[in-house]
């Protein structure tokens, strides 16, 4: 069972907000974090983004998804707007930094983004999003807007006890490192995705 461990407020480039971490231990050294805008109103509709980790996208600013880019569009957009962003320690749709560069090996060899995985033995997409459904709860939040493009968390919100409100799409144009990956996920993840940014 998940608990909040810490939290705190903490003022960014992007606006201020109270970073909550939670695990179901003390010691968990890469705990789930929910980051809240302070003006806030869990009383209505809460702007909601789950985000698995990219530490290339976010970190080192990787062209070749738009991780990095659609994490700080949420951020600004929950400042503006009020909301939260589930971050999900989830590294690479849940395989982890090694086993992602070595898919990524395998794409500079050919390999589409699910074709490396699977070929490496690997689910396409091995994320869960049960942990942000029980954060929210966690959180005492009802009913969300929850900003994706990915049908599979719009499903995990629908099969929940939390109301679908809406849905914020969240695309970033795609430059010529990251037109594959997303055009992969439109097709075989089916991605709500305009074909016009692809």
């Amino acid at each position: 069972m998940l608990k909040i461990q810490a939290e705190a407020h903490v003022p960014t480039e992007l606006g201020n907000f109270r970073i909550v971490a939670f695990s179901d231990r003390d010691d968990d050294w890469m705990p789930h974090m929910a980051i809240i805008a302070n003006n806030t109103d869990f009383s209505k509709a809460v702007n909601i983004r789950f985000h698995s980790e990219c530490i290339t996208g976010e970190v080192f600013h990787s062209l070749k998804c738009e991780c990095g880019p659609q994490l700080d569009a949420a951020l600004s957009y929950i400042e503006k707007n009020g909301g939260v962003v589930v971050y999900l320690r989830q590294e690479g749709r849940n395989i982890g930094i090694i086993n992602k560069l070595k898919a990524y090996a395998l794409q500079e060899k050919g390999f589409d983004t699910v074709e490396a995985n699977l070929k490496l033995g690997l689910p396409a997409d091995g994320r869960k999003f049960d942990v942000a459904i029980e954060i929210l709860n966690i959180l005492g939040i009802k009913e969300v807007n929850l900003m994706t493009n990915n049908p599979e968390k719009l499903k995990y919100v629908e099969e929940s006890n939390i109301k679908l409100n809406s849905r914020i799409p969240l695309q970033i144009k795609a430059n010529e490192n990251s037109s594959s990956y997303l055009k992969t996920k439109k097709e075989f993840f089916g991605h709500l995705l305009n074909d016009k940014d692809l």
